[in-house]
């Protein structure tokens, strides 16, 4: 405060110099303060601060402990009594490796009182059987070009197999360059196989072991390819990911080619079909249409009873569902989706004729059921058309008889029995085209 008052160019309080005398006595008179009776906080209740000391005056502790009561009460436990018993000696003894063949010792601490047991790591010492040979089945069975191999080269080879357990990598580091000439992983590989697969031959068709057949040459390849994979450059891997995504734009575009192409033959083959159908009637049927129509010349206008049943006849074979043969993966339950050419009039009909006959809409889509379904559905269809024909001749047969009653007054018209429908109609399963049409008749 001293230099702020100096700045603010205030009067300075005359304050004693501090000297050491005075320094040491102000911290012991701040010292004996602390070790004072502790006041009460405001606010807190005499019970409380209470039981925050006991009668030294002690810190209260951080756990609660109950060690007063004596040792190993509470949650205090005894220590451990050292020194009261000896020691158990320990000496450096010698042990061997069974996995090592030139007798080599080694030392290691062990207690005096543990008996001598095997070295315990000697239960992870596994070897290959490495298969030998004699001079005469080498001469019979394994001689080779000598260009390639010979007898010296396939005894360092096996050596080496034996010493390094068929780890052909350290064998290849490990190979004689000088004397027996360079040879690669693959050469080493082939050779070996080569000499265990003939072995298995000769000695006879009662060894269990299967014989390895290596293929150096698509090994060779294999890693040539690979070399080539890992140098090529950053331009060339973009390159390659250009290609690639340039690739799948094409078949892309070449599947929406298909589709398209795909829905365009149907529509070609629906126009072909119905044009076939409207030109390529039976002769006999026109000529039957055609003594109708003398017979009946006094009508204005054709009955409604040949366009329905034309029309039956046309495209009256009920739904045709989808192969669906076109490429790629499609499920099962996919042949039973109604194609997109059903009206929604045809699709409400048989949903009620679903209804009406307690059919599960949707099945399990096996095989068998997806056809059965399919046809039963194309079934429905058709006889909804029928039902709609049925009804169109009854109106049409009213009709006649009230426009020859008119034509004729004083007489009736009779119309057979076999001719009118013994249960009713059910108009909720005829489509509303029907309704329509037979009121403009």
């Amino acid at each position: 405060m001293a230099d702020v008052r100096d700045i603010l160019d205030m009067e300075r309080a005359n304050t004693p110099e501090v000297t050491r005398e005075s320094f040491l006595v102000q911290k012991r008179r701040n010292f004996e303060k602390a070790k004072g009776v502790s006041k009460r906080p405001e606010g807190m209740h005499r019970e409380v601060f209470a039981l925050l000391y006991n009668d030294n005056k002690d810190a209260p502790p951080l756990l609660p402990t109950d060690t007063a009561l004596g040792i190993g009460a509470g949650y205090k436990q005894a220590k451990a009594r050292l020194g009261m018993k000896k020691v158990r000696k320990w000496e450096w003894a010698p042990f061997n490796n069974p996995a090592r063949t030139d007798g080599a010792v080694f030392h290691h601490w062990r207690r005096t009182t543990d008996d001598q047991k095997d070295y315990p790591f000697a239960k992870f010492n596994k070897q290959l059987q490495i298969p030998s040979y004699t001079m005469t089945e080498y001469n019979t069975h394994l001689r080779t070009n000598v260009q390639k191999w010979n007898k010296a080269q396939t005894d360092h080879l096996f050596d080496l197999a034996k010493r390094f357990d068929l780890r052909f990598i350290v064998m290849a580091d490990r190979w004689d360059r000088a004397q027996h000439g360079v040879k690669s992983v693959e050469d080493l590989k082939e050779r070996y196989y080569e000499v265990v697969g003939l072995l298995a031959k000769a000695k006879g068709p009662n060894i269990e072991k299967k014989s390895f057949a290596f293929d150096a040459e698509h090994e060779r390849k294999r890693k040539d390819q690979l070399k080539k994979l890992f140098e090529r450059t950053t331009q060339q891997v973009e390159e390659e990911q250009m290609l690639l995504n340039e690739l799948k734009k094409i078949e892309a575009r070449k599947k929406e080619r298909e589709r398209k192409t795909q829905d365009l033959q149907k529509l070609i083959s629906q126009a072909d079909q119905q044009s076939d159908a409207a030109t390529n009637v039976p002769s006999a049927r026109k000529y039957e249409k055609k003594l109708v129509k003398k017979k009946l010349h006094h009508q204005p206008r054709p009955s409604k009873v040949d366009s329905v049943v034309n029309a039956i006849e046309i495209g009256g074979s009920g739904i045709k569902f989808s192969d669906l043969r076109g490429s790629g993966v499609s499920l099962r339950s996919q042949k039973m989706k109604l194609p997109a050419n059903i009206g929604q009039r045809k699709v409400k009909a048989l949903e009620q004729a679903i209804q009406e006959f307690k059919v599960d809409p949707s099945p399990p889509p096996t095989e068998e059921i997806c056809n059965a379904f399919n046809e039963l559905r194309s079934d429905m269809v058709l006889l909804c058309e029928l039902r709609t024909a049925l009804s169109t001749c009854v109106y049409e047969l009213e009709s006649l008889k009230h426009q020859y009653e008119a034509a004729c007054p004083g007489k009736t018209l009779n119309i057979p029995p076999s001719l009118i429908p013994a249960e009713p109609i059910k108009q909720e399963l005829i489509e509303p085209s029907t309704s329509s049409a037979n009121a403009n008749t």
